[in-house]
């Protein structure tokens, strides 16, 4: 290249670069100018598909664990002559709880209660009044629709009470149920689901729980046991053959109940993320670990590793990690499943006949003491390198809402028993009871 042409391209080169400033530095201006407006209108939220396709699944899952599986893990487990009423029990509260739920418990649980918005929330949200399409839960978040948190939010509130009839199987009037369970779930259910998870007093305080150890089993267990307490024991409790009829249909209740239980804990992330990564591994790891230290404490204790025994300490790691899925890591989730295979399997075998309570189906055995040791553990074992939030854990925070959560469901529960005593009585005739709440209370037996 001669020296005309080099400088011909320097100076083409030096127009550019000046230009180039100019223009850079006119860009710079129009940002200056810009920055305050920007910085005063945040842009709006947009709806995250992925976190909305998850959320649509994980609401599916759990729904999954109500109807078929809780009704059939609980159907397997009485005796063929109460298999339908048991059954029928799951299925329609699902109906039951569904319709309250979207027309008042969506709203109390999870709006904002003024003044009161400590205890309860508002009648803003009746019959999800002002929620639409386009209406996001946890705008800037999650940015999922409200109408996919309501739904998958209902599913929680449809089996807490669902898993209460575990305690009273084949002994409690078809007509008292449909008025017990719908004022336990406005009474009970709703407010305590504010507290921990709607901005009420115990999740202010810092009291952890994922994915339902207070609100759905520790509420549901203890409710059970006052209930095994008030309404006695089945006719012919311990003398009686009192066998489950089809352990076959138990099995597959367990396992509905395991796949949809990731939808449970996973999904409680409310986003498609590594956080609910963590809570599936974890839910799994525990449940193994649970399902295998209950069987083998059976099989050191009554020599034979049973069906129902391995299926049940299932459940109890189910229920103990729930609180914690979020919040532990793998080994922790590990510690929590032995521990409440354990403890599950000395509660529902050994001290519920120490004390001789007829809790039927060991709703207080599994789902009352899995729920209290997933509860603590979690103050115990939270790590913040799973969860930012586990770094306020404590075991004096789980102690405090677990004491809270027994008060209120004990006390409360009590006082529904006995008004709906008043007014339709809960238990059937001797008579009905021995011939079996399928012929007694629907008219309709298995062949």
């Amino acid at each position: 290249m001669n020296i005309s042409s080099t400088l011909k391209t320097t100076g083409r080169a030096a127009l550019l670069g000046s230009l180039a400033l100019a223009a850079l530095g006119s860009v710079a201006a129009v940002a200056q100018e810009a920055a305050p407006a920007a910085a005063a209108a945040a842009p709006t939220p947009v709806l995250d598909t992925g976190n909305t396709a998850w959320m649509l699944t994980s609401t599916a899952l759990v729904l999954m664990m109500t109807i078929p599986g809780l009704a059939l893990f609980y159907g397997g487990m009485v005796r063929k002559k109460n298999v339908l009423a048991t059954i029928m029990q799951s299925f329609a509260i699902t109906c039951l709880v569904t319709v309250l739920w979207f027309m008042f418990g969506y709203s109390l649980a999870f709006s904002d209660g003024g003044g009161m918005n400590s205890y309860i929330g508002g009648a803003s949200k009746f019959f999800h009044h002002g929620i639409t399409t386009s209406s996001l839960w946890l705008p800037g978040v999650a940015n999922i629709p409200e109408f996919v948190f309501s739904m998958f939010q209902m599913t929680f509130a449809i089996i807490t009470p669902a898993l209460i009839a575990g305690a009273f199987a084949e002994r409690f009037k078809f007509s008292a149920l449909l008025i017990f369970m719908a004022l336990w779930l406005l009474i009970v259910y709703v407010p305590i689901a504010h507290w921990v998870w709607g901005g009420g007093f115990l999740g202010s305080a810092g009291v952890l729980d994922f994915a339902g150890g207070t609100v759905v089993h520790i509420n549901a267990g203890v409710a059970g046991l006052v209930c095994a307490l008030v309404l006695g024991k089945r006719e012919g409790y311990g003398t009686t053959n009192m066998a489950p009829h089809n352990l076959v249909y138990s099995v597959i209740g367990a396992s509905l109940l395991w796949v949809g239980w990731f939808g449970f804990n996973a999904g409680s992330e409310l986003a498609a993320d590594g956080l609910a990564g963590a809570a599936m591994l974890n839910t799994q790891v525990a449940t193994a670990a649970a399902a295998l230290a209950w069987m083998f404490a059976e099989w050191i204790v009554a020599k034979k590793p049973s069906v129902l025994g391995i299926i049940s300490g299932a459940v109890a790691g189910l229920v103990a990690v729930t609180p914690a899925s979020g919040f532990v890591n793998p080994t922790g989730a590990f510690i929590v499943g032995i521990l409440a295979g354990v403890i599950c399997y000395i509660s529902a075998v050994k001290v519920k006949h120490m004390f001789g309570y007829d809790d039927s189906l060991d709703a207080f055995g599994v789902h009352g003491v899995g729920g209290v040791v997933g509860a603590l553990l979690t103050g115990v074992l939270a790590d913040p390198a799973i969860n930012s939030l586990s770094s306020g854990a404590s075991l004096g925070k789980q102690i405090y809402g677990v004491a809270v959560t027994i008060v209120w469901t004990a006390v409360a529960t009590f006082v529904i028993l006995y008004v709906v005593k008043a007014l339709v009585g809960l238990r059937p005739t001797t008579q009905e009871e021995v011939e079996g709440l399928d012929i007694s209370q629907h008219g309709e037996v298995v062949p």
